[in-house]
């Protein structure tokens, strides 16, 4: 019995003892919290499984894009940016990641971030011959204009976004007005969003620019229309991006990658816990269907953090060791 009870305590104390290794390598972290929404979940799951299983502790600060790049390159703070878009800091990040100042952690959009022109998936199932968007652009009448009931519609995003202009050159380069279709602008994201619930509530065709991952696409089922051309980075940033553009050509959406960054600092003392922001990884289907779960709820970005861990073990628990993953379990 004696000889038991050593065991028991021996193997408690080896526990506590390797908690506490990994606490002290972990220590005090700071996570930015992006202001769009599958960063900011990610943000909530990263504070989950750092603080649960890796027993760090995690404080979570606001977010975006540049500032926090400047903040991290300049100044060694935060320490996490869980999903940096590299597009918009390319040649910043590679400079800062060759100097030394940050660490590139998983690309964790394993799928990156798709834009294209989309279609409900209903239309694509009535006409399987409709693949691309010049296939789309032969057929006005599957897409109409409730205003203009003789020409079809391309939906369009409001303006100040990048994206309408991106649209407008394309709308111009595949000849979409002479194929008889209409551009219709939204004059805010909600007004876009809410013409692809309408056409779903009323089984109407629909065809115009989105982008993934969203709660939208996660709620209704939407395909994405192949460009017909590979993607031009030249034509793009002279031509495609720039507004005005007096002869664009067809051309192709980049898939942007979105990637964890760390500090160096933070890299080089969090052990254990830096294998797992190597590691982690999710793709646009799960995010597209917790995105959805969370809006149709109206669920804060922990909560959905919470609910991605607890629906979909199978996915995360791949990131982690066992022992990591039965803690964050036990956790939750």
């Amino acid at each position: 019995m004696k000889a038991a009870l050593r065991m028991l305590f021996l193997s408690a104390m080896a526990w506590a003892c390797a908690s506490a290794a990994v606490a002290a390598g972990c220590g005090a972290v700071t996570i930015a919290e992006m202001k769009w929404g599958s960063a900011a979940i990610a943000a909530n799951f990263d504070k989950i499984i750092l603080e649960a299983g890796y027993g760090c502790s995690v404080e979570i600060v606001p977010g975006d894009t540049m500032p926090t790049f400047a903040s991290m390159d300049g100044k060694g703070t935060p320490d996490i940016a869980p999903e940096l878009w590299v597009k918009g800091v390319e040649i910043e990040l590679s400079k800062a990641i060759a100097a030394g100042r940050l660490v590139e952690g998983a690309e964790i959009l394993a799928d990156g971030a798709v834009e294209g022109w989309w279609i409900p998936k209903f239309v694509a199932d009535a006409n399987p011959s409709i693949k691309t968007i010049e296939d789309a652009l032969a057929r006005p009448d599957l897409f109409p204009d409730e205003n203009d009931p003789a020409k079809g519609a391309v939906f369009n995003c409001p303006t100040g976004w990048s994206c309408k202009i991106t649209t407008q050159n394309l709308f111009k380069a595949y000849y979409a007005e002479a194929k008889g279709f209409n551009l219709i602008s939204a004059d805010t994201p909600k007004d876009l969003d809410a013409s692809i619930a309408d056409a779903f509530e009323r089984k109407r065709g629909w065809l115009g620019y989105y982008w993934a991952p969203t709660a939208l696409i996660g709620k209704y089922d939407m395909i994405r229309l192949g460009m017909g051309v590979p993607y031009s980075e030249m034509e793009w940033n002279t031509c495609t991006a720039v507004s005005g553009c007096a002869r664009p050509r067809r051309n192709a959406y980049p898939t942007s990658q979105g990637v964890t960054v760390t500090t160096k600092a933070f890299a080089d003392r969090a052990g254990p816990a830096m294998d797992y922001l190597r590691k982690r990884s999710w793709d646009n289907g799960t995010i597209n269907e917790v995105l959805a779960w969370q809006d149709e709820n109206s669920e804060s970005s922990r909560n959905a953090a919470v609910y991605f861990l607890e629906n979909y073990p199978q996915l995360w628990t791949t990131w982690v060791p066992e022992e990591i993953a039965a803690r964050v379990k036990r956790a939750l």
